[in-house]
């Protein structure tokens, strides 16, 4: 994909709100856009520089698939249904030792994942 393509197309995502789309383009070409930061548009340089900034921490980008687990989690917790909780926790068990990871999670997903000990309790 070409430089001016690849931008007018995270300027659109940003533009109809899909920070999602924007942020897989900008993370699959992080290093083209930080040189051509200039022809992004002012949304679109701040989530550059908010994904830079975190890749520089050493975070790692979460996947599609680490997100799809999370939206599992966060809707089972909703129900209440601790089988199937158990079941993701269990197959995925690296996903949850995070650190970032609680800022995906609702606060029904925080409280019961706290109390079965797969992530640490939050200093109250």
């Amino acid at each position: 994909m070409h430089v001016l393509d690849l931008i007018a197309r995270i300027n659109n995502c940003v533009e109809e709100l899909d920070f999602a789309a924007a942020r897989m383009y900008m993370e699959e070409n992080i290093d083209v856009l930080n040189e051509n930061r200039s022809r992004l548009k002012s949304n679109a340089r701040e989530l550059l520089e908010f994904l830079t900034k975190r890749l520089e921490a050493g975070h790692q980008p979460l996947t599609r698939k680490d997100m799809a687990i999370i939206n599992t989690v966060n809707s089972y917790a909703s129900k209440f249904d601790l089988r199937g909780l158990k079941v993701i926790v269990r197959d995925h068990s690296l996903l949850f030792l995070r650190n970032d990871i609680e800022a995906y999670l609702n606060n029904d997903a925080k409280i019961i994942l706290e109390g079965m000990g797969a992530i640490p309790k939050a200093a109250s």
